[in-house]
């Protein structure tokens, strides 16, 4: 048998995983209260011979296509990829990118708004013993992943800047992953370092990177630090929404028994 282990993040009403502007709302509709919309639907029918007066329970949500563990596609990044193209939207990246043997880089130790270098994916990959092979699924362990739910979890990790992310391109890989809000360094660091050079190429460097080389990321994974360095499969298909930039997805690590 194989071991499933969900990466995913749940979406509910309480747990801080977005900025307060931005988190998803949840309304609640339970059995007994949705007796009348449902007996309505036939007529002559009452709500008394419903089994206990009972409907259905229902939920109506308010969210972005960002709220929970979703895949970025390359037009949340910018209209075009790839050096011109014009962008693909989350319903036309392949179906294959989405199921690939994964890759965990675990950067638990760098310091919370560190950007990650080239040179430290290629010290991670030899401490785990393994060569990148094209269309492999990198997913990286950050110190976000153990705040997830605390009100520090959006400024906490590491995250990925342009080289980084073109580096991993270089390789053949085509979806990325973080346990941290953001594939780049949380804003707050970013900010910071702005303010100090005002240098506006470290402002969402690691996303304006799919201008050149076209990928997708997903953001707000879990559970990471429980999955092996490789030897495991994820499956991160995506919501299949219209022109979006992304879609929701509940991923999965397939692991060998």
């Amino acid at each position: 048998m194989q071991r499933l282990i969900d990466i995913s993040i749940a979406l509910d009403n309480d747990t801080i995983a977005d900025p307060a502007a931005l988190r998803p709302s949840i309304e609640y509709t339970a059995h007994a209260a949705t007796g009348p919309a449902l007996v309505a639907l036939f007529p002559g029918m009452t709500v008394e011979r419903l089994p206990e007066a009972m409907g259905w329970a229902v939920e109506s949500i308010r969210l972005s296509t960002h709220n929970g563990t979703h895949v970025d596609a390359p037009w949340h990044y910018h209209p075009t990829m790839d050096g011109g193209a014009r962008a693909m939207t989350i319903d036309e990246v392949p179906l294959d990118w989405f199921m690939q043997p994964g890759v965990k880089l675990d950067f638990r130790h760098l310091p919370d708004g560190h950007v990650v270098t080239p040179d430290e994916i290629d010290a991670e990959l030899t401490r785990i013993g393994h060569t990148l092979m094209p269309q492999e699924i990198v997913v990286v362990n950050t110190r976000a992943g153990q705040r997830y739910g605390q009100d520090d979890y959006v400024s906490r990790g590491c995250g990925m800047g342009r080289a980084a992310t073109l580096h991993l391109a270089s390789k053949g890989v085509r979806v990325v992953g973080t346990d941290g809000w953001s594939w780049d360094a949380p804003f707050v660091h970013t900010a910071k370092r702005f303010a100090e050079t005002g240098d506006a190429s470290l402002i969402w460097e690691g996303h304006k990177a799919g201008r050149e080389a076209a990928y997708c990321q997903i953001e707000k994974l879990h559970n990471l630090e429980i999955l092996p360095s490789k030897g495991f499969t994820i499956i991160c298909f995506p919501t299949k929404i219209r022109a979006a930039s992304a879609g929701w997805t509940r991923a999965v690590a397939v692991l060998p028994d």
